[in-house]
């Protein structure tokens, strides 16, 4: 582990390769799973703010889902999370002419209708963060339907913690990024990789 701060980063961000393959997964990681997107509080109250200007990004299954249950709900753990349709896919998600699964929230911030990227739990990924009293933890989290961005990763050679810079400098600025990119290449020079 490598401590920036008050936060433990794991060697895999700088050790493990990962570059998303929308070509091939299709954005399988807003459709799998159980729960929808980890929301700080903050967050879950911009989105309600904001769900008038997102809306017309959104397919008619994900607005039904969001006017029934909420812009956010709070799953089994206690914790805020996006709103599934059927308890799948993240209802903020739509597809595009090829099947392709894209944000609605980051869709309206690339056409400039919001000033919000979309949750940082998503712009993360494959990095989760999770807080304890300290510190947080800064982790990869490994799931199968991945494995082709590890592949493209590895093809490419870009390190997890290259890959999701711009989240990184989000959650916790340009600051701890430059000793993020510090420990790395100390640690690369330990590991005879340089």
């Amino acid at each position: 582990m490598i401590q920036i701060g008050t936060t433990l980063v794991t060697e895999d961000l700088i050790e493990k390769d990962f570059v998303c393959n929308l070509n091939a997964c299709k954005g399988a990681c807003c459709v799998a799973g159980e729960y929808g997107a980890p929301l700080e509080s903050w967050e879950a109250k911009k989105l309600e703010e904001l769900l008038p200007k997102i809306q017309p990004y959104l397919r008619a299954a994900g607005i039904a889902v969001i006017e029934n249950q909420g812009s956010y709900v709070k799953g089994e753990d206690g914790e805020l999370e996006t709103p599934l349709v059927d308890g799948k896919e993240c209802a903020y998600l739509t597809f595009d002419e090829k099947g392709q699964g894209v944000c609605g929230i980051e869709s309206a911030y690339l056409e400039g209708s919001i000033d919000f990227h979309k949750p940082i739990s998503c712009h993360l990924y494959p990095v989760r963060v999770t807080k304890y009293t300290s510190f947080e933890a800064v982790n990869y989290h490994r799931w199968e339907i991945c494995n082709s961005a590890c592949t493209l990763g590895k093809e490419l050679k870009v390190p997890i913690y290259q890959f999701v810079k711009s989240a990184l400098i989000r959650k916790f600025g340009e600051q701890w990024y430059k000793e993020l990119e510090k420990a790395a290449e100390l640690w690369k020079k330990e590991k005879g990789l340089v």
